[in-house]
């Protein structure tokens, strides 16, 4: 089959690429576009390592046929930065010690981001099941779901303080 031109809107930049059929979006992020954070784990979306916001939704980046998803949105870990800041997500895995050797962390951090987009205060239990499907053999999850708490709690503070503001 003949290459095709797909377009993305990806991280708020529109991309044209030349791609094969059967390309995965994973691929493409990382070979064509170098954005290596998006993490190569076990390309049979089990790990979570690869997970990307596609069109406002979690989604394992290995799994999908990059041709399948023309004019989408993809969001990707370097897209969370804050006019060059770390995203209160991200501030908060680091200051919670919710790290350590960083594989996961991406794929963490994109289903935590999507799900506080959905849900800004969630429980223990939401925020658990969230992130099942990404795996951690570092810190374990405890600091992970206690930073991601952290930063719901920050991020709802901020948004409350910018409603008086604006009043």
């Amino acid at each position: 089959m003949a290459s095709r031109i797909v377009t993305l809107l990806v991280n708020d930049a529109v991309q044209e690429l030349l791609v094969k059929p059967g390309t995965t979006l994973l691929s493409v992020l990382r070979d064509q576009l170098g954005l290596t954070g998006t993490k190569r784990g076990c390309e049979e979306g089990t790990c979570g390592a690869c997970t990307i916001i596609l069109d406002g939704k979690p989604v394992r980046s290995c799994l999908i046929p990059v041709e399948t998803v023309d004019e989408s949105q993809v969001r990707t870990i370097e897209g969370l930065e804050q006019d060059g800041d770390l995203s209160p997500l991200q501030k908060a895995l680091v200051e919670g010690f919710a790290t350590q050797c960083g594989f996961c962390n991406a794929g963490m951090l994109m289903v935590a981001t999507a799900l506080l987009e959905e849900n800004p205060d969630p429980t223990d239990d939401e925020i658990v099941r969230a992130i099942s499907g990404n795996v951690c053999r570092c810190t374990g999850y405890h600091p992970i779901i206690r930073a991601i708490k952290v930063a719901a709690a920050e991020m709802r503070s901020a948004k409350n303080a910018e409603a008086l503001v604006t009043e």
